[in-house]
């Protein structure tokens, strides 16, 4: 509905209260409502779902259409990073926000910094998802805030071509609220767990959730040893109470990102349950490492199958866990990522040890000549090195090619004296298309990071304090952040504003009017950066 015709609805309505609501501006509640688009967290999945169904939509017929997000772990980071890409690209389309169970565990428990193992509360999760949604709607608020402030300023001047502008800017706002790829990791125990926690992340405005095919109270982060997989059954119920979730509160257009992490899990607690040959269960225990027995030979306690006719005993460890055959782990990331599309998944995450397109390709290659219009998302993730496997890529390629390679030590490629070799050149241009080749070549619709906001808060810590504490005292602030801030046109050097003073200042206006006392008068130092961000 157009600025204009909220304003006339408004005031119809406050005219019909007979001057009991003669206090109250039309144009203040107007505004004041368009600065709160979503009112619960199930408006956000419920519109935010349409969008990535869409995505999904536009990538089939085109996949230089894919899709990023990077993780974060504070509702400002997810704020200022929306702020960011509205800036440098004017739209957030086809970017989203990555929610790490990684990064909850390390950084919002209240135990305090933990491993990726499920150890932390599972209420922090939804907590987290609320919090992100929260800084996003603020961010609506002050954006449009700014342009109703300068809609203000054109009235003031009389100026109505600029008037006439800002009133589009402000009829075409686009928000920065976007869809959030939420872990649940591996749901943090049975069935009926997955789903209570499901409903309480799309109740805060979640609309898909990744989970894992690992043994929720043995889980392990993905690019870490030990981990354990689970049949595919006792994985698929976990899916199918996520999708309940959804149904059942209304978000039918709720994705489910199913993860596998069968290519680095050689490790199984419990047998599959097999009801006839070739059946999931059978193919799960066809992946088990075993010995063939004489059954006089049985121990007491020994777990035995019959395979194609002859008994055997998978190999048990010490641990009380069974073991997959050794190079089998491809073919059960097959297995899986084919049997959850099949059974109401709508993307898949595999995950891997380096990030290598071919590697990725041919697994969703075989996964494509069953279910064709299969999706990933993939995990660009910090725990690869990827100077050094992209080196080595490249390296491997030359050497394979017959070129010569002789001034380069394989072993050695990370080293700072390889950075601006003809080598380094190629694996960084590698890295840079990485994306966009591999959306096209191996089925990639969401590249995500995990935790590189995590990295970059590290980062730019150290900077600071080694500037700061050291020599160059406050410059280390000053020439090291203020400025940089100031040249670089970031919203954050205005703080006081991003926290949201002045649209409480246009709240006490609307309030109290003349007798507001607001904080943004001549004597507040926000004012020297009047010409900043």
């Amino acid at each position: 509905m157009p600025y204009q015709d909220d304003i006339n609805q408004i005031e119809q309505l406050i005219r019909s209260k007979n001057g009991t609501w003669d206090g109250i501006g039309a144009e203040g509640a107007v505004r004041m409502r368009l600065q709160n688009r979503f009112r619960t967290g199930l408006d956000i999945a419920r519109y935010t779902a349409k969008i990535m169904r869409e995505d999904m939509a536009a990538y089939d017929r085109d996949p230089a259409n894919y899709t990023q997000s990077l993780g974060c772990w504070h509702g400002f980071i997810a704020q200022q990073k929306m702020i960011s890409i509205k800036k440098h690209f004017g739209t957030t389309k086809r970017k989203y926000l990555y929610l790490s169970g990684w990064m909850v565990a390390a950084l919002r428990s209240e135990f305090g910094p933990l491993p990726d193992q499920s150890m932390h509360e599972k209420t922090s999760v939804p907590a987290l998802i609320e919090e992100l949604y929260t800084f996003l709607r603020q961010a609506d608020s002050r954006e449009l805030n700014l342009l109703f402030r300068e809609l203000d300023a054109a009235r003031e001047a009389d100026d109505k071509a600029k008037e006439t502008e800002t009133l589009g800017k402000i009829e075409n706002f686009e928000t920065h609220v976007v869809p959030v790829i939420a872990d649940i990791d591996a749901g943090f125990g049975n069935a009926e767990a997955t789903y209570l926690l499901a409903k309480k992340m799309i109740e805060a405005g979640a609309c898909a959730l990744q989970i894992e095919n690992q043994v929720s109270d043995e889980k392990q982060c993905g690019h870490q040893d030990g981990k354990v997989t689970v049949p595919h059954e006792d994985f698929l119920a976990k899916v199918r109470a996520c999708r309940y979730a959804f149904l059942e509160l209304g978000v039918e257009d709720g994705i489910i990102v199913t993860r596998t992490d069968s290519l680095g899990a050689g490790l199984t607690k419990q047998i599959a349950v097999s009801k006839e040959p070739g059946d999931l269960g059978d193919q799960y225990n066809s992946f088990l490492d075993c010995e063939e027995i004489d059954p006089a030979t049985a121990r007491n306690g020994d777990v035995i199958i019959n395979r194609d006719g002859k008994l055997m005993r998978p190999k048990r460890l010490p641990s009380n866990l069974f073991q997959f055959r050794p190079g089998t782990g491809e073919d059960r990331c097959v297995l899986d990522s084919i049997a959850s599309l099949q059974n109401g998944a709508d993307l898949l995450w595999i995950e891997t040890e380096k990030p290598h397109i071919e590697q990725i390709a041919g697994m969703m290659d075989r996964i494509r000549e069953v279910v064709p219009n299969a999706k990933l998302v993939y995990n660009n993730s910090p725990s690869f090195n990827w100077t050094l496997n992209f080196r080595q890529q490249v390296y491997d390629a030359w050497e394979k090619e017959g070129r010569d390679v002789s001034a380069y030590e394989r072993s050695n490629l990370m080293a700072a004296a390889y950075d601006e070799s003809e080598l380094s050149a190629e694996a960084d241009e590698k890295i840079r298309t990485f994306q966009r080749d591999a959306a096209k070549r191996a089925g990639i619709f969401h590249h995500l990071i995990t935790l590189p906001t995590y990295h970059t808060a590290a980062l730019s810590t150290d900077n600071l304090a080694k500037e700061y504490f050291g020599e160059q005292g406050m410059l280390g602030y000053v020439a090291g952040v203020q400025r940089k801030e100031i040249r670089q046109g970031i919203a954050c050097v205005k703080h006081q504003n991003m926290s949201g003073s002045d649209i409480g200042d246009d709240h006490k206006e609307y309030f109290a009017g003349e007798a507001a006392l607001k904080a943004g008068g001549k004597d507040n130092t926000m004012n020297q950066f009047s010409q900043a961000a």
